[in-house]
């Protein structure tokens, strides 16, 4: 009687309690079965739902057993109504990447620090995934300071904000290096208020250069010039730091945000104790370090050099230094003036050649003295 008024046979009202689906509609369903390639959802029509691996994440890697079960309850976009075998093609990460577009979006608007895993080392950058949205990040965007190698970021977390918003072009910039910009900024603010000349503070070595040591003091860098290595002469950087080194040093000067770093230690200053080691008259070695037309000068110990005159190598005349000494060379010579408030030293050769032949005249004259003793005391006999 009821299909007769209602004039809808069995089959035409079972056909709309089955509902029907339009591509690009989003469906809920539940899981019914899950195979190495692909899930398959009852989403309530007459065909069933599949989800391909590809279509479910971007991670070519993941085991679907192990992420999906049986009954769990998803969402999904239609991508084909019907796939030639009467199957309902669908799409989670579509899906889902537009609900990260969306998340990406609001955290552009309102400058949100994300947090995400680095899915991708490219040469010109990195990749991160959030809510399977893809986000690029340049490699001028990495860090504040130039990284070659940007392999060590693999499969890391990382915070950065979005700087650029562009899906329809699908551009979507990450921006990590200003974070740390203003971390950097806001250390180095605090680190200038607690530093001051004459303070001595700890650092790695960041740079080294032909004329100096770039030193992290975390909040800022300072510079240790080659100057300001040793008392004594530093030729090569190189030679004495490489990048990662932790160094004590100290705080030279500072102007504006530029912090200039020593290692000349006041209390190793060599010329505290050279009136004792180098007083008038001493005879001491030293090396020549470098010459002039006028003289040479002789490092008797780092941070300590003393001029040998040219009119003082020898009692005999000399042109220039060069022509009797090479750098390097070790001599022995006398201390004839020493002046500590202007850190001058004068030595001689000359003086230590003419005091040997005195002594040496001395002894001939001692000798010359026992001879006419012995000689008178034979005569005698």
């Amino acid at each position: 009687m009821s299909e007769i008024m209602s004039g809808q046979s069995f089959e035409e009202m079972l056909g709309e309690s089955v509902k029907t689906v339009r591509n690009g509609e989003v469906v809920e369903g539940t899981v019914i079965d899950v195979k190495e390639n692909e899930i398959i959802l009852n989403i309530g029509c007459k065909a069933d739902g599949i989800i391909t691996k590809n279509e479910y994440s971007n991670d070519q890697s993941i085991d679907l057993t192990e992420v999906v079960h049986v009954g769990d309850t998803m969402s999904a976009k239609v991508l084909k109504v019907n796939d030639g075998e009467g199957q309902v093609i669908l799409t989670y990460k579509r899906l889902a990447a537009e609900k990260g577009n969306k998340r990406l979006e609001e955290a552009f608007k309102n400058e949100e620090v994300l947090k995400a895993p680095v899915t991708q080392v490219l040469d010109g950058g990195l990749c991160v995934v959030v809510d399977e949205a893809r986000v690029f990040i340049p490699a001028s965007l990495v860090s504040d300071t130039y990284e070659r190698d940007l392999t060590k970021y693999a499969d890391q977390e990382i915070e950065f904000i979005i700087t650029e918003f562009n899906p329809r072009r699908r551009r979507i910039i990450g921006n990590r290096k200003q974070l740390l910009l203003a971390e950097r900024a806001e250390k180095q603010k605090e680190l200038m208020a607690r530093i001051a000349p004459g303070d001595v503070v700890e650092g790695v070595v960041k740079n080294v250069t032909d004329f100096g040591v770039f030193i992290d003091l975390g909040g800022a860098d300072g510079l240790l010039h080659i100057s300001e290595m040793s008392w004594g002469r530093v030729d090569n950087p190189r030679k004495l730091f490489q990048a990662g080194d932790e160094v004590k040093v100290l705080i030279k000067d500072i102007k504006g945000e530029k912090i200039a770093l020593s290692l000349k230690f006041e209390d190793q200053n060599p010329w505290l104790t050279a009136a004792d080691k180098y007083a008038i008259g001493s005879v001491i070695k030293g090396r020549v370090a470098r010459m002039t037309d006028f003289g040479a000068f002789v490092e008797l110990e780092p941070g300590v050099d003393a001029l040998l005159h040219v009119s003082q190598i020898s009692r005999e005349h000399v042109d220039k230094p060069s022509d009797v000494l090479k750098i390097g060379q070790e001599v022995e010579t006398k201390v004839v003036d020493f002046n500590g408030e202007d850190r001058k030293i004068s030595l001689s050769i000359k003086a230590l050649q003419a005091d040997m032949m005195r002594a040496e005249e001395a002894a001939d004259d001692v000798l010359e003295e026992n001879v006419d003793e012995e000689s008178a005391a034979t005569i005698e006999e």
